[in-house]
């Protein structure tokens, strides 16, 4: 079929398993011209796999480190008639790659949140890989079941305290205006703690720790975005920010808990980025465009990739990594120093229906979002008849 992006909202209905490809290859290319990793994992396991940072890490554990890569994820095959995922798509070329690359790549496609799904890759570890020395937790999901319960929990991006009225852009009808938010309920912001909280991240460890998969001087992380002035009332002071406080409790309380085998648990902060899951809060699509168009122009702007490879040399392997004082791993200082945000800030003053597209970088973002779901990618024949249907 010829296939072309079905754009509904935030989100694209469908995506390309050629230009996913593409993106996949990109990436790949980007890590194999730097330095390996010094002292890099060498069996991974990562939860959230298939896009945005969690796929950029699965790559640069993949060909910056040479490690044996497990993924976790929960994507839509293709059918004849339907495409896959673009998470699907970027999975089955990824496997392509660690193939012809000779390195092993597993992926389990479900419930990240199910027992059942972790009892799977703790198989999958003893018979493949024994145990695993980086357990990375990248997920994003609307909703969570508690497998205990079986209650169904889902998020809420809300303002905590009170209404908050802001600008936006509204990427349907290419209009800068404001949007007011009603504050979260204590209930809404319990059930999003529940679903983007770190008790999730907690029951992994648990489980591949009782298992004996984790590896003496095992590391594990789970990222978060924090976000300065602009991003706070809708995302650090809002129900989001509830719920990535609970991470830094959870990294907490996992450093505390399985000294045993020095586990090394960090909250990783990262830039802000054209994601699935950015796309869908309010204020995010009018600030990336502004950030995107000052850090390009200081020559600072960064994709997930080189955040990825940064967090593993800069970060996580690195013999003294930027710590801030909740002992968060800080990748994010180029977007969050007070010179960039002081002149994003006085675009945004500025900004409006009238001088949007003069202001922002929405090319830039519009861009980015395509190439999510494998669109957009020169050297990419979009006219051509593709084959929907793509195996692992």
């Amino acid at each position: 079929m010829v296939i072309k992006p079905k754009i509904r909202g935030f989100i694209c209905t469908n995506a390309h398993p050629t230009g996913c490809a593409e993106n996949v290859r990109r990436q790949i290319e980007y890590v194999q011209h730097q330095e390996q990793v010094t002292n890099g994992p060498k069996r991974v396991l990562i939860i959230g796999c298939s896009t945005g940072y969690g796929l950029a890490t699965r790559i640069v554990s993949a060909f910056g480190a040479g490690a044996q890569t497990l993924g976790v994820c929960f994507e839509k095959e293709p059918t004849e008639r339907r495409t896959g995922t673009a998470g699907w798509y970027n999975t089955a070329a990824f496997h392509q790659q660690a193939e012809d690359a000779g390195l092993y790549a597993k992926t389990l496609n479900g419930d990240a949140f199910s027992d059942e799904l972790k009892e799977q890759v703790i198989a999958a570890i003893k018979a493949d890989i024994g145990k695993v020395d980086l357990v990375v937790y990248s997920l994003a999901s609307p909703k969570r079941k508690d497998p205990q319960t079986g209650e169904v929990f889902s998020s809420t991006l809300k303002p905590i305290g009170q209404s908050y009225t802001t600008k936006t852009y509204d990427t349907d009808k290419d209009k800068v205006h404001e949007i007011t938010l009603d504050p979260a309920t204590d209930d809404e912001i319990a059930q999003t703690v529940k679903v983007m909280g770190g008790e999730d991240w907690e029951r992994w460890i648990k489980a591949l720790h009782d298992a004996g998969v984790l590896a003496d001087g095992c590391k594990t992380t789970a990222y978060t975005y924090i976000g300065k002035k602009l991003t706070w009332p809708i995302y650090g002071h809002a129900t989001i920010g509830q719920a990535k406080e609970d991470l830094d409790r959870a990294a907490t309380a996992l450093r505390t808990t399985y000294d045993d085998i020095s586990l090394e648990a960090y909250v990783s902060s990262l830039k802000a980025l054209v994601t699935q899951a950015s796309s869908a809060i309010p204020v995010m699509p009018l600030y990336i465009s502004l950030m995107y168009g000052v850090m390009k122009e200081e020559g600072t702007h960064e994709g997930c990739i080189e955040q990825a490879y940064r967090l593993f040399t800069e970060g996580l392997y690195h013999p003294t990594p930027n710590l801030d004082d909740a002992h968060r791993l800080r990748i994010d200082g180029k977007e969050t120093n007070d010179q960039t945000q002081a002149k994003i800030e006085t675009l945004w003053h500025q900004v409006n229906q009238d001088n949007f597209h003069q202001l922002a970088d929405y090319q830039g973002y519009h861009q980015d979002f395509l190439n999510l779901f494998g669109f957009g990618f020169d050297g990419v024949d979009y006219e051509e008849d593709v084959e929907p249907l793509v195996n692992w």
